[in-house]
């Protein structure tokens, strides 16, 4: 008998370590889906709810026949399901979703879903096991809980920002990284916060669900490594330092003869000594000042200076293949058509080529950076980011239906 409830995905993957995981995903924009992306290539069932408009990220970034290629990525391996939360409708079909879930990720500011009658406390109501991952710009609490924030917000007063200056450089902004890095963070630590609150719940004795509390600020601030201790105990305020760190020496990005770049990290102690003899400085290898860690950075200028010194003299690939050689780590600074033409990215099947019927052709997908024995990465992208709404009716029409107790 033919099924007429729309598409559904393809049977679960028992490869897959979340298969047979319900989440609800609330999210928009990037931290909650991206935490829920994770999930879904991992192996969770994610019911992806979008209002009528669908998910601003539809329309983010380069469009192919009149589709964000972005989307495909972002929403692959997921159901997308339409509902007007503004609705009760909606409200109530949301509550029937979380009655038949492990969990679910949202990122709206803290307190909407209360004020629209779905919060922790009635959703649990009616299913006590639900996991809640809650991802905002400030966090539930705090003077600043209900001030708008987007990525940017969290990279500057998480500390990062000030950190990716040039030093002296006071005519031009700090610059970004490029991607919108505390809502990857943020996501990140949901999805792993969520695993582990349901491993949690299922060895705890009444089985009962919790509520994470995620912010942008903390994900950023918790990346800022040994920079707390040093303030409190020592009163010092780490500055930015442009491509070099503080604790490690010599780590830096250098000039090539060709314009490029290449960034060398060579701060072990056997490490700093093979690059030393390599650039023809065998008097910086024997220098008692240099012999530990703590003494090149104290005297990281004259080491940088050396080294930029030898690569001048050498195209970013002459100087990468000749520190290589002798086991020094570094690497030119790839753009993303290095990244597509090396060999290593091919070999790992870093790009999976995903066929995707909005957009009408192949999308390249970047493959889950995990691997798990005994799973192609490429069996880990099961679709593409859906069309807006294209499992209402498996979803709503027959999956819950037959989850009715």
């Amino acid at each position: 008998m033919p099924d007429d409830h729309g598409p559904k995905p393809p049977p679960e993957d028992p490869r897959l370590p979340l298969s047979g995981l319900r989440v609800v995903e609330l999210g928009h924009y990037i931290a909650a889906p991206f935490a829920t992306r994770l999930l879904a290539d991992l192996g969770a069932e994610v019911i992806k709810v979008e209002p009528p408009e669908g998910d601003p990220h539809r329309d983010w970034g380069a469009r192919v026949n009149g589709h964000a290629v972005w989307f495909s990525i972002h929403g692959r391996n997921k159901l997308s399901v339409t509902l007007d939360l503004k609705t009760e409708e909606g409200r109530s079909r949301v509550r029937a979703l979380c009655a038949r879930a492990d969990a679910l990720v949202e990122n709206f500011r803290p307190g909407y879903l209360e004020r629209i009658g779905l919060g922790p406390d009635v959703l649990r109501a009616e299913n006590p096991r639900l996991v809640i991952a809650r991802v905002s710009g400030y966090g539930q609490d705090g003077p600043y809980r209900d001030k708008p924030a987007f990525g940017a917000i969290g990279e500057a007063m998480g500390g990062l920002r000030h950190l990716t200056a040039n030093p002296g450089q006071t005519d031009l902004p700090p610059p970004r990284c490029g991607v919108s890095i505390s809502d990857d963070l943020a996501g990140m630590y949901a999805a792993l916060s969520l695993v582990s609150a349901c491993w949690g719940r299922d060895r705890k004795p009444d089985g009962k669900g919790t509520t994470i509390d995620l912010d942008l600020v903390s994900s950023v601030f918790s990346l800022m490594e040994g920079m707390l201790p040093e303030y409190g105990l020592l009163g010092r305020v780490r500055q930015p330092m442009g491509a070099a760190l503080p604790s490690a020496a010599p780590t830096n990005t250098y000039p090539c003869a060709d314009g490029k770049w290449l960034a060398v990290a060579g701060n072990s102690d056997l490490i700093f000594r093979r690059l030393m003899l390599e650039i023809g400085r065998p008097d910086l290898a024997e220098d008692p000042r240099m012999a530990s860690n703590s003494g090149r950075c104290a005297n990281a200028a004259e080491l940088d200076a050396a080294i930029a010194e030898w690569t001048r003299t050498r195209t970013a690939k002459e100087a990468q293949e000749a520190l290589e050689a002798v086991q020094v780590p570094c690497s030119r600074l790839y753009d993303m058509k290095d990244c597509v033409e090396d060999p290593h990215f091919q070999a790992r099947d870093l790009m999976l080529d995903i066929a995707d019927p909005l957009v009408g052709t192949t999308v390249p997908h970047p493959a889950a950076p995990f691997r798990f024995e005994g799973v192609p990465p490429r069996d880990m992208v099961r679709w593409p980011g859906p069309a807006l709404g294209a499992h209402n009716d498996y979803v709503f029409g027959k999956l819950l239906k037959e989850d009715m107790p």
